[in-house]
């Protein structure tokens, strides 16, 4: 599976390791990613979600998961979080 959250579309990004002698290799950056079960107040069910840590803290700011999604644009979310 992808390295991509389902509620933020944050994925994986390249740069490069510098070294002291300003050597550059390629490598990757990944995501926070965690598995979390949200409830959905509306729907009155958990959902199980690969989320980043960073997209976890903004669900709980904005007040829960419904909350987060009506807020967020169709184009972030991942085909699963859009049937929610």
């Amino acid at each position: 599976m992808a390295m991509r959250c389902e509620l933020t579309g944050k994925g994986v990004m390249s740069g490069n390791n510098v070294s002291h002698a300003v050597n550059r290799t390629r490598r990757r950056f990944k995501p926070n990613l965690c598995n979390v079960t949200l409830i959905s107040d509306v729907l009155g069910r958990r959902f199980k979600l690969k989320i980043a840590a960073s997209a976890l803290r903004t669900v709980e700011v904005r007040g829960g998961l419904d909350a987060f999604l009506l807020k967020a644009k169709d184009t972030d979310l991942s085909d699963r979080a859009l049937v929610l």
